[in-house]
């Protein structure tokens, strides 16, 4: 019987460290990927059901690693979450120039380089699951995150069209929207209080790496095209990106609700 892996990118932090440590506990064979192998290193120790490789996603030579790994062992990959992810928010009128390739790469290149080198390995065993994390961003448009959400939206799009091709061949592909999950990448932004204000809009219990796992543990019992955590939000977020003018109408109301949750949680 060949061994069955799951794959997880950004399992250093965030969602991406809470579902590995959460899988672990699982007993499930992980391959860990992330850029920063410190971190990787202070949360867990390898033996014969975890191993994890350092490396940058966007590169093709991290995934022909990945896959060298894989068939070193003649295992199969039963699933890949694509967590890593990056943020720095900025107004179009101040973001560097180098902050197009710094979320690009990341978010949006390195997702595309996952689904298309492990759901090409997964058309040949005839069986598995890719899930990548977008966002709420990645459905409505978020001003001061204009880099991020054209990145998040990207994934989403190619993710969705992935899936109809992929499907005949017994592989699902989903994407999943979360709102703002309690991350590093959500304190970072609490140092952009004028970039970030609509990202701090909606409920002021955010979500947690918990929140996220429990859905990404049902999603792997019962796999969906698109999932957006809440679907309350998801749903807003959805008519929000189909007629955007509306979002207009509310948007003085929701800067100052963001305001307002940004000094509490500063």
């Amino acid at each position: 019987m060949s061994l069955s892996l799951i794959i997880i990118t950004g399992a250093g932090s965030g969602i991406g460290l809470h579902l590995a440590q959460t899988l672990k506990g699982l007993k499930y064979s992980l391959l860990l990927i992330d850029l920063n192998s410190n971190s990787l290193e202070n949360h867990f120790e390898e033996d014969d059901t975890l191993q994890f490789l350092s490396g940058d996603i966007s590169q093709p030579a991290i995934w022909d690693q990945i896959l060298h790994v894989v068939r070193a062992q003649k295992a199969t990959v039963s699933h890949l979450f694509n967590c890593a992810g990056v943020i720095r928010p900025g107004f179009v009128r101040d973001f560097d120039i180098n902050d197009i390739d710094y979320h690009l790469n990341v978010n949006t290149k390195g997702s595309i380089l996952g689904i298309k080198y492990v759901a090409d390995q997964m058309k040949n065993q005839g069986f598995g699951h890719v899930i990548t994390i977008s966002s709420l961003a990645g459905l409505a448009p978020v001003s001061g995150l204009s880099l991020y959400s054209a990145s998040k939206f990207a994934i989403r799009g190619f993710a969705m069209a992935a899936a109809a091709e992929y499907r005949p061949y017994g592989v699902n592909i989903s994407v999943v929207c979360p709102d703002l999950v309690k991350t590093p990448m959500l304190d970072l932004q609490l140092d952009y209080p004028e970039e970030a204000k609509l990202t701090f809009s909606g409920p002021e219990k955010v979500l947690t790496p918990a929140d996220v796992t429990r859905v990404l543990l049902q999603l792997m019992e019962k796999p969906k095209d698109l999932v957006c955590i809440p679907e309350s939000r998801g749903l807003l977020a959805k008519v929000a990106g189909i007629w955007p003018g509306l979002g207009e109408i509310f948007r003085k109301s929701l800067e100052a609700k963001g305001e307002k949750v940004i000094k509490k949680l500063r």
